[in-house]
């Protein structure tokens, strides 16, 4: 049975929506499921918000070492630390897109699209071809959420914005290493590396909603690299949908390692 089949009898045994990508970084072999399929993007949106992050940089409008304080204003709920913060903590541009990555901090993001600009994210988006994926409002907006503006994007986007990043051409090669090595850093656990041995480095990003689980990310097999994207909403519970990336990952894995 090829892959796809195989990953196709794990997504049939649920009622779930998934959409899945993934890339054979060796053979350039790709498997696609529901790969175009719309998901609210959850905390895969700080993907691109990393990436305009790193071309304002290249461009010199702001830099890595910037100093940033930490207002009360800024702090919103859901993941992260800084809200637990006293107002007045300063901390640098490069550390909060730290946070935002690897711990997925929403107030660190925030302050993030405050700097950068709405527009000038969703530019950088369009300009590289995501034609899936719009960042329409801030974290833990509700209001807007409730008026139907949410951030989206799609297995097929997530899996060309990583395989950019893998190939050193995301802004340019610099900036790609800066992601990556920052992704490889990812303290959120539970899903892609759900089965996988304990030694598998992998560069990956999660993000979740009631009900909405996904995580994607470079797995750095020895000698065999891949890409994989798993989105999932409407599960049963959220322990269903990281139970569901985890099998998928785990069969890719298992396919891959052999």
């Amino acid at each position: 049975m090829d892959l796809k089949k195989k990953l196709n009898t794990i997504i049939d045994s649920t009622e779930a929506n998934i959409g899945l990508a993934v890339k054979n970084m060796n053979t350039q072999n790709v498997v696609y499921i529901n790969e175009e399929k719309v998901f609210p993007s959850a905390s895969l949106i700080k993907l691109f918000i990393f990436a305009e992050a790193c071309r304002q940089i290249k461009e010199g409008k702001i830099e890595l070492n910037q100093k940033i304080t930490l207002a009360d204003d800024d702090k919103v709920g859901g993941d992260g630390i800084l809200k637990e913060l006293k107002a007045g903590h300063k901390f640098t541009i490069g550390e909060l897109l730290t946070l935002m990555t690897i711990i997925s901090d929403n107030t660190a993001t925030n302050i993030i699209i405050d700097i950068l600009g709405m527009d000038n994210i969703n530019t950088l988006i369009s300009n590289l071809g995501f034609d899936s994926t719009m960042l329409q409002r801030k974290m833990m907006d509700f209001k807007a959420a409730q008026a139907g503006k949410e951030n989206i994007t799609s297995a097929k986007d997530i899996l060309k914005i990583l395989d950019s990043l893998f190939n050193g051409r995301l802004i340019d090669r610099d900036s790609s290493q800066f992601i990556v090595d920052v992704l490889k850093k990812q303290q959120v656990k539970g899903r892609l590396d759900l089965y996988l041995p304990d030694d598998i480095m992998i560069a990956h990003k999660t993000g979740d909603l009631d009900y909405l689980e996904h995580d994607v990310g470079i797995v750095y097999l020895e000698d065999n690299p891949y890409i994989i994207c798993v989105l999932t909403n409407e599960n049963i519970s959220n322990k269903e949908g990281r139970e569901i990336i985890g099998r998928l990952s785990k069969m890719v894995y298992e396919e891959f390692s052999r």
